[in-house]
């Protein structure tokens, strides 16, 4: 599986793809989208995740589909996990 090297956290897409193209403050976007300005912030600064209330209150506001926010969040994820070294896992199931 070929994954893009230093995957962006969804958090930087959406400043960069959204806020800043808009010049819409933090302040500003987290009143419209009916969230604290700390836990919007802690998402543009890759400190949390695009919850899947957060992937439809997007939507909702015309940025996009939920379920694009939520797979960008779940790459991210992904991507941080195979940064890590895993342990030895033996198969389910025997070849037959």
């Amino acid at each position: 599986m070929q994954m893009m090297h230093n995957h962006p956290h969804p958090g930087e897409v959406l400043r960069e793809a959204v806020f800043e193209p808009l010049e819409l403050s933090v302040t500003e976007v987290a009143k419209r989208l009916a969230m604290s300005r700390a836990a919007l912030s802690r998402v543009l600064n890759g400190k949390a995740g695009i919850s899947p209330d957060l992937a439809i209150r997007l939507e909702m506001a015309g940025t996009g589909d939920a379920h694009t926010w939520m797979n960008l969040q779940t790459n991210y994820e992904l991507w941080c996990a195979m940064q890590h070294r895993q342990p030895r896992i033996q198969a389910l199931q025997t070849a037959a």
